[in-house]
C-alpha cells in the first residue's frame, strides 16, 4: 500500500457539492492499494500513521502524533498513488490494486486507523471527489508499506 499523508489545519472532501467528510487539524491521508497488497499492509500502514510525529511540541518540534494532539484523519483513496511515470507522457496505473480489492483494503485501512485510536471521516471509493485542505507547514509525507 502507499499513502500520501498531509498535516492539515482542516480538510474537506465533496461529492457533487454534498460534504462526505472534514475534519479539523489533523491528517489528510490519500490512500492507495497496490497489486499484492493485503490486510497485513493495511494494518501496518495505519499504526505507523496513528503514530508518526509530525506535529508540533511545545518547543517547536516534531514530536507529537495525530493521538498526541487529539486530532483526526480524513483518509481518502487514491489509486493515482500507483502513476508510473517512467515512460512517455501518461502515467500508467496497472501496479494499483483491482478495484474490489482496492475499496476492500481502503476501507480496512480506515477501520484499523479509527482502531488505533484516530477519529476518521472518508470519502467514498470510485467517486469523483473534491478535496480541500489547508496543509500546515506545508508538511506532506509519502509512505510505502514495504518501507
Amino acid at each position: 500500500m502507499r499513502v500520501l499523508i498531509q498535516r492539515v489545519s482542516e480538510a474537506r472532501v465533496s461529492v457533487g457539492g454534498a460534504v462526505l467528510g472534514e475534519v479539523g487539524p489533523g491528517l489528510l491521508v490519500l490512500v492507495c492499494a497496490m497489486q499484492g497488497d493485503g490486510e497485513a499492509q493495511a494494518e501496518k500502514l495505519a499504526a505507523k500513521v496513528a503514530k508518526l510525529r509530525i506535529f508540533k511540541d511545545d518547543e517547536g518540534r516534531m514530536n507529537r502524533s495525530v493521538r498526541d494532539i487529539g486530532g483526526a484523519a480524513l483518509v481518502v483513496s487514491q489509486f493515482t498513488l500507483s502513476a508510473d511515470t517512467r515512460s512517455g507522457n501518461r502515467p500508467g496505473f496497472s501496479a494499483a490494486a483491482a478495484p474490489e480489492l482496492g475499496e476492500r483494503l481502503y476501507e480496512h485501512f480506515a477501520a484499523r486507523l479509527q482502531v488505533e485510536g484516530v477519529p476518521v471521516a472518508t470519502g467514498r471509493f470510485g467517486a469523483d471527489m473534491q478535496v480541500a485542505l489547508i496543509n500546515d507547514g506545508p508538511v506532506t509525507i509519502w509512505m510505502d508499506s514495504d518501507g
